[in-house]
């Protein structure tokens, strides 16, 4: 009768322990996110420690007390601010009393662009840059930075505006590759797209009404543009181009994962700088 009361007893606590746990995950608790910083207070003594931040969430019509200094603050420091509705802040946060502001962790450092042309330069090779327009889920550009740092591409450039950041998940995502590829955050991404050009890079831009892919040629210096799956790379980048290429669609789905389609390419880009023939 013993034995039998403690399995069932061991049985209740297991349920209630699953239940914690479903309840931590739907809530999106601050204990499930560890690069979310909550409250004032806390976000302050981020800011005053030099703990790199990606962004701060304000809640939108808050300015009393010192959201407005830390608002300024992070301007200062180029963090980007963005005002969201409090109801969706009262959910990132979970139970956590986030007083109107709460900030996401930068999981790496953000390079410049001189960085990466640094990197191209001490290797002694002509610069292999991607940049990513709008890709916003942050495993799509965990999984664009992993396989860049296999391909041998020298740096990844991204908007401040619509396009996921360097988020823990990112971080994971990319296996640990965020350590040694620069990831430069742009205000303007066309005026960066025009001075690479200036700088002699040819931009090649991935999308569906382009030349086949491995019949194109990828040596020099090269930027290869991808975009989101919904709306892949936005009508004035793609005009900026030099290139538009395109993997050909057999099947009934006509759209690739962003992370998968930048894969193929950046292999192609660089069995061409190796030199290796297709049999």
């Amino acid at each position: 009768m013993d034995r039998k009361f403690d399995r069932k007893k061991g049985t209740e606590y297991k349920e209630k322990r699953n239940e914690r746990s479903r309840d931590k995950r739907e809530n999106n608790t601050p204990e499930e996110r560890p690069d979310l910083i909550i409250g004032r207070n806390a976000v302050s003594e981020a800011l005053r420690s030099e703990r790199l931040i990606d962004t701060l969430l304000v809640a939108r019509g808050e300015r009393n007390g010192s959201i407005g200094r830390i608002i300024a603050e992070c301007k200062d420091k180029n963090i980007v601010v963005k005002e969201v509705d409090k109801k969706k802040l009262d959910f990132m946060c979970g139970q956590g009393n986030h007083q109107g502001v709460a900030a996401y962790a930068a999981a790496h450092k953000y390079a410049e662009v001189e960085d990466i042309f640094a990197l191209a330069a001490e290797r002694g090779e002509d610069p292999f840059i991607i940049i990513c327009d709008e890709i916003e889920d942050p495993h799509n550009l965990g999984a664009i930075i992993r396989t860049a740092e296999t391909t041998g591409v020298h740096g990844v450039i991204i908007p401040k505006r619509r396009n996921a950041s360097l988020s823990y998940a990112v971080g994971k995502t990319s296996a640990g590759a965020i350590e040694y590829v620069p990831v430069a955050r742009v205000g303007n991404l066309a005026s960066t797209i025009d001075d690479l050009k200036k700088r002699g890079l040819w931009i090649y831009t991935a999308d569906m009404d382009g030349q086949n892919w491995c019949e194109t040629d990828f040596s020099g210096p090269v930027a290869l543009i991808v975009g989101s799956e919904g709306n892949g790379v936005s009508r004035l980048i793609k005009e900026m181009s030099d290139f538009v290429v395109s993997l050909p669609m057999r099947g009934k789905i006509t759209s690739l994962n962003a992370s998968v389609a930048s894969g193929i390419l950046m292999y192609e880009v660089a069995r061409q700088r190796l030199g290796i023939k297709a049999k």
